[in-house]
């Protein structure tokens, strides 16, 4: 993946919190995204980017709940099977302009640079997407709405699908130095009650890394 693709966060060098300052003064709106003239937002670290391509390599089935600009799925597409199958949920549904809803053509653009799977859109709250829902997951990415509730729902109703071996990742689900995810965070504290304690019993913690808590499935 190209560097200059992608700005992370938080950023890492006095050069790119200066490029960050730039773009988000001029071009902080996704419309900017989508007709590459700035690189993607992304919403997590350069370290939790290459976790994304380490654990996803070789996997067929992903699933990534909670879409934004795509930097993510970009990194799960370019390291998944090349026939594998990425499926990306996302509503949205917060866009002023829904006829262009620059978002959601911002990632779409972003993610089909990258890798050679298929990728199913699903423009869907994660709860609506799922009644439909029928497949094994190799990787499930829970990263849709922050609400402790709303966590463990899509904790719930999607982790039945994941394969024994098969991996579930959080993010924002960890607390770490000069990080934002705060111990109120909802997914910080999902993971907390679910596997810091045992209650999972058929789940172990495989990675940690920044805000990104790696989890895989007995079997």
């Amino acid at each position: 993946m190209q560097s200059e693709s992608i700005l992370f966060r938080p950023f890492e060098t006095s050069a790119d919190a200066a490029a960050q300052s730039f773009r988000t003064r001029q071009f902080r709106h996704p419309v900017f995204s989508w007709l590459k003239l700035r690189p993607i937002f992304a919403q997590h670290t350069r370290a939790e980017h290459e976790a994304f391509l380490k654990w996803a390599i070789g996997r067929r089935q992903i699933v990534e709940i909670g879409v934004a600009e795509g930097a993510s799925a970009c990194a799960l597409r370019e390291a998944m099977s090349g026939d594998g199958v990425l499926t990306l949920i996302d509503p949205y549904h917060l866009s002023r302009f829904r006829a262009l809803n620059a978002l959601q053509r911002a990632a779409h653009s972003a993610v089909a640079r990258f890798g050679s799977s298929k990728t199913i859109w699903i423009q869907e709250f994660s709860h609506q997407a799922v009644k439909e829902w029928n497949s094994p997951i190799d990787l499930l990415f829970i990263d849709g709405d922050h609400d402790l509730s709303a966590v463990h729902q899509d904790w719930n109703e999607w982790s039945r699908f994941v394969v024994p071996g098969g991996l579930a990742l959080f993010h924002d689900a960890r607390v770490f130095e000069n990080g934002w995810p705060t111990p109120d965070y909802g997914p910080v504290r999902a993971v907390n009650e679910l596997f810091r304690n045992g209650k999972t019993e058929d789940w172990r913690v495989v990675d940690e890394v920044d805000s990104l808590v790696v989890l895989q499935r007995a079997g």
